[in-house]
């Protein structure tokens, strides 16, 4: 095997959850390979660099292994590997959300009925 499209890839190596929301992110240009905007369809080689970024946050990736097959996690992870620097943005970014959280007043209460109903008319749910 040579090639893998890149939906299959990343959902293979379990970045996203299903292979239409992988294609749906190459779509939208949240998967760069090699410094270029990937459709789904694009091939995806052993040492290629990759960019992704989903709900996770940003991982900039090197392709160690193809599969076009989804597995265990522990397969997938030995699929690529994560840069240091990515690592540590990552790491540093979920720091800085957990320091915001001290922030955040609390609510001093539950919500009542009538507040429920006003925060969903609010949100525009109903």
């Amino acid at each position: 095997m040579t090639g893998v499209r890149i939906d299959k890839w990343l959902w293979a190596a379990r970045f996203f959850k299903t292979r239409a929301l992988a294609s749906k992110a190459c779509d939208l240009g949240r998967i760069l390979s090699n410094g270029t905007e990937a459709k789904p369809a694009r091939e995806v080689r052993v040492g290629d660099m990759l960019r992704v970024r989903n709900e996770g946050g940003e991982f900039d990736i090197e392709v160690l292994q193809l599969s076009d097959m989804r597995g265990p996690a522990a397969v997938a992870q030995a699929l690529y590997r994560e840069t240091d620097a990515s690592k540590e943005a990552r790491l540093r970014l979920a720091e800085e959300r957990k320091a915001m959280q001290q922030y955040v007043p609390l609510p001093a209460r539950r919500p009542s009925k009538r507040d429920r109903r006003r925060i969903i008319r609010f949100r525009g749910d109903a």
